[in-house]
């Protein structure tokens, strides 16, 4: 059996650290999947200096291994640009951004060679998360390519909850595959894994504080309002 791989993740707030990410992407959105020209234009100097983004990078036994991005200060309405086609008649999606703290994840990447690895994907799952939570916010937006090889729709939608609300067919990235839009309630997200006891709510949680804990359990309560499920 391969061993587990020695893992380190970090917030991207130094140049060094900026070039480990852009290694990942370089070989992920550039070289493999030709979804951008320049790396470097995923992630600009100015993102260092910014406290409504968040850079993670991944390191598996010390090399780059995957980065996410989450955006504090998501561009709602660009996705209002893109023409969204509304998956659920009963979703109010002005009312829902209006009244919940809605982050976006994008921009996640993994090489190649670590894909087969779940612990490399919820290493920066679980610094994301752990951020988000910290910050106050409650839910994730994200957008994943419907059909492409080695997208997340599976995982995303059967381990952590998303649930997608919404289909359009451009976006900022250069892929011909139909884009979905999908909602994420970072406490059912934790009530879901955490009732299971599994292998995914170890990874995720691992090294969090009581602190994190606490208030994902009692944001999941039933008597708390902000389910997406319920919305759509």
């Amino acid at each position: 059996m391969k061993p587990r791989p020695t893992l380190r993740t970090e917030r991207v707030t130094c140049e060094d650290l900026r070039e480990c990410a852009l290694e990942v992407l370089s070989t992920t959105y550039c070289d493999e999947k030709r979804w951008v020209a320049d790396a470097a234009s995923q992630l600009p100097n100015a993102d260092l200096a910014r406290d409504d983004i968040a850079w993670f990078v991944v390191f598996a036994d010390g090399a780059p291994a995957g980065v996410v991005r989450v955006l504090y200060t998501p561009p709602l309405a660009q996705y209002r640009d893109y023409g969204l086609q509304f998956m659920h008649a009963n979703l109010d999606i002005d009312h829902f951004l209006a009244t919940h703290r809605i982050a976006e994840i994008g921009r996640f990447a993994v090489v190649p060679d670590r894909r087969r690895n779940a612990a490399v994907m919820m290493a920066l799952l679980r610094e994301a998360i752990a951020d988000t939570v910290r910050r106050g916010y409650t839910h994730y937006i994200t957008d994943v390519f419907e059909d492409e090889a080695n997208s997340p729709l599976q995982f995303h939608t059967r381990v952590l909850g998303f649930v997608p609300v919404a289909t359009h067919a451009t976006g900022e990235l250069r892929c011909d595959h139909r884009r979905i839009t999908m909602l994420l309630d970072l406490p059912a997200c934790y009530a879901r894994l955490s009732s299971a006891h599994g292998y995914f709510f170890r990874l995720i949680t691992e090294g969090w504080e009581q602190g994190l804990h606490d208030r994902l359990a009692a944001a999941s309560r039933p008597d708390t309002p902000s389910q997406v499920s319920d919305a759509a």
